[in-house]
Parts: structure tokens; C-alpha cells; sequence
């Protein structure tokens, strides 16, 4: 499943550093990337180089199978979705957010 197969000429694509929300200063290695079409906006979180996760452009939530990277990733993730970690748990195991190989 490739999170960025849809784009053409008329697609934008907006790339920024998650932000500490202790300090508000951009977090290195923790990315969102937006592509914004004429069908939407989907919004994909990077840590370093491996997708963790997206909104498609119907607003559902698919994480990488192996999401659970490090505490540091999963903190990011959480403010991501604006979730915490025992809500994600509960919408993944009521199949609200879907899990797939994203990388």
C-alpha cells in the first residue's frame, strides 16, 4: 500500500516537523506529510524514514502493522491522531484504525 500512489500535476504536498509541546520548537525525525488533491487532504506521520501512520482523505486511520516503534515515536503518533495510547489500543481492537505494511 503506497500512501503517495495518487499524485499528478495538480497535487500539493506540504512536508513539516512534528513540534515539542513543551517547548513548541519542530522535533527532528518526527514528520507529517500532507497531499492535498482535488479529492482531499491525506496526512502521513514519518519517524526517520518509516511510516507510522495516515489519514486518508476520508478522515480513516491506517497505522504500519509495526507502529510501535520507540516511546519517542509513539508520543508523536498519539499527538498525530490527537489520541492517547489506551484509546488507540481500544479503536484498533474495535477496527476503527486498520493496520497494514506502510512501508
Amino acid at each position: 500500500m503506497n500512501p503517495l500512489h495518487k499524485i499528478n500535476k495538480k497535487t500539493k504536498i506540504n512536508v513539516y516537523n512534528m513540534r515539542s509541546t513543551r517547548s513548541g520548537e519542530p522535533v527532528p525525525n518526527q514528520i507529517v506529510v500532507e497531499v492535498l488533491t482535488d479529492k482531499g487532504r491525506r496526512s502521513i506521520f514519518k519517524s526517520y524514514e518509516t511510516i507510522i501512520g495516515m489519514i486518508d482523505e476520508q478522515g480513516c486511520v491506517t497505522l504500519d502493522k509495526n507502529y510501535r516503534k520507540s516511546g519517542t515515536t509513539e508520543k508523536y503518533l498519539n499527538q498525530f491522531l490527537g489520541n492517547t495510547k489506551p484509546q488507540r489500543r481500544k479503536l484498533i481492537e474495535q477496527g476503527v484504525y486498520q493496520l497494514a505494511d506502510l512501508n
